[in-house]
Parts: C-alpha cells; sequence; structure tokens
C-alpha cells in the first residue's frame, strides 16, 4: 500500500487545469494505485491527481458498491435536476458545507489502458463524479457556494488547524521524465 500527501488549499496545484493524458504506461497505473490507496487511507470517496500534486486529468471513486477510476473525464448532464447536500473535501479536512451539484450524470473517458469508459450516477456517484472534474479544472467545492455560505467556508479554512501549513515536501525522481509527467 502506498499512500502520499493530500495537497491542503493553498497549493497552487490545486487551482491549475490539470493536463489530459496521452500516455497510458505503468507511471498511469502506479499513480491510479497510489490515488486508490490514498483514499481509501484518507478515508474518502473520491480522488483526483492534482490532490497528490500530479497535474494529470485522472480520477479515483468508491462510492457504495460503485468503484474504479476515470482518465480524462468528459461529463453529460441527461436532465435539469438538481440536488443540494452535504459536500466535503480531503483537501479541506474537517469542512462540510451544503453544495449544490446535478443529480444525474453521464461520464465519458479511459481507463489505464486508454478503453472507453462511461461511468453513469446519480445522487452520491453524481456528486463525487462532479468534484472529482472539478478538481481537474482547478475548481474547488467551495467556489460553487451561494455568497453567504462561501463567507462562511472561508472564515471556516482561515480558523482551520492545518490552514497555513507548508505544502508536503515532495521528492522528485532522479529519473528523466520525458515530458510524460508534471
Amino acid at each position: 500500500m502506498t499512500t502520499r500527501p493530500i495537497r491542503l488549499l493553498g497549493d497552487p496545484v490545486l487551482r491549475t487545469r490539470a493536463a489530459e493524458v496521452t500516455t497510458f504506461d505503468k507511471e498511469l497505473r502506479t499513480l491510479v494505485k497510489d490515488l486508490t490507496d490514498t483514499m481509501l487511507d484518507a478515508p474518502g470517496v473520491g480522488l483526483a491527481a492534482p490532490q497528490l500534486g500530479v497535474g494529470l486529468r485522472v480520477f479515483v471513486y468508491d462510492v457504495g458498491d460503485q468503484y474504479g477510476h476515470l482518465v480524462n473525464p468528459v461529463l453529460h448532464y441527461p436532465d435539469d435536476e438538481e440536488q443540494d447536500g452535504p459536500e466535503g473535501c480531503l483537501s479541506l479536512p474537517g469542512l462540510t458545507f451544503d453544495c449544490r451539484r446535478k443529480e444525474n450524470v453521464v461520464a465519458h473517458g479511459q481507463d489505464v489502458f486508454g478503453d472507453p469508459v462511461t461511468v453513469e450516477g446519480s445522487a452520491l456517484l453524481a456528486r463525487c463524479v462532479q468534484h472529482e472534474t472539478d478538481h481537474l479544472d482547478g475548481v474547488l467545492f467551495i467556489d460553487r457556494l451561494d455568497g453567504d455560505a462561501r463567507r462562511e467556508a472561508m472564515r471556516a479554512v482561515r480558523e482551520a488547524a492545518w490552514a497555513g501549513e507548508p505544502p508536503p515536501v515532495v521528492r522528485a525522481s532522479p529519473h528523466p521524465l520525458f515530458g510524460r509527467a508534471t
């Protein structure tokens, strides 16, 4: 089991759009395994690569009896139904706020081998897929809150025990990456 430090709000990687995955290799499979191990250890229901400091469009999820990963997701909404409900984030530990999301989602993407994958979900799975895809776009769930709730969230962030902590030290590989990873 390999767990990695989860980046917290304030780390610039969380506000940067992640790059499309173009190389489906062992490095990507290792990333998905590390994401899964870290998510399960946290514990959480989803985790995106930027939360581990990797600027690639990939996330993992584990909601009820549905679990897996999605690379290069593109979301579609089959209807206009919405849900309001509590949402939290491993990059904002201990904080939960009601957030509005679409009730149903269809996500198209790829698996670690580049094969097409479709994930359809409603309720918590839909919320998770939207939340993790937002991470890949540099968006956090607190960005989706209305004015008063957002102000309350930002106050809670400033008062959180983890606020202002330095980002984790990440060891760089001594091996050349040839532009395949960031």
